[in-house]
């Protein structure tokens, strides 16, 4: 099997499960955040749903610069415009992956801020490194969920919360 359609199933499989989990953010809860050094939860929320379309970012450029680029959390207003905005950016990377080739993943990609270099690893390395971002804050996103109490959906087989239904 290609490199290229392992990333598209895994892209695909981890958006189920991301949809999943997203489509139970409370829009009354986006403001709450567990400890002041956190993220909002609509922040977080947002963050995990544009993930998907970095894949396109790292295929179409070759570098992050946040110097020339500064972060700008995208402000959703409720769980139905996360949803819109996580659909937006899936379509986004999955069309970027349909639309390259393998070998634009050995190419270097570099993560900075100004001169101080954070990283540069091939595209690969950092398309994986964007699913793997996606998995760690999706598990943050179920600490915040469960802290209020709301039932967390399984991510690779039953919840607690679906085993005891």
């Amino acid at each position: 099997m290609k490199l290229i359609t392992l990333l598209q199933e895994e892209l695909v499989q981890e958006a189920a499960t991301t949809r999943k989990m997203l489509s139970i953010v409370p829009t009354e809860k986006l403001d709450w955040q567990p400890h002041p050094k956190s993220m909002k939860m609509g922040v977080l929320a947002a963050h995990i749903a544009e993930l998907t379309a970095w894949v396109d970012m790292v295929l179409t450029t070759s570098e992050l610069d946040f110097a020339n680029n500064p972060y700008e959390p995208k402000d959703v207003k409720n769980t139905a415009e996360l949803l819109a905005f996580f659909e937006q950016s899936l379509a986004k990377g999955i069309k970027a992956l349909e639309d390259n080739d393998e070998e634009e993943f050995w190419e270097e990609w570099t993560l900075r801020n100004g001169d101080q270099i954070y990283k540069t690893s091939s595209k690969y390395e950092v398309i994986r490194m964007c699913y793997c971002q996606i998995v760690h804050h999706r598990a943050q996103l179920g600490v915040y969920l469960r802290l209020l109490n709301i039932p967390i959906p399984g991510s690779y087989g039953p919840s607690a919360d679906e085993v005891m239904m």
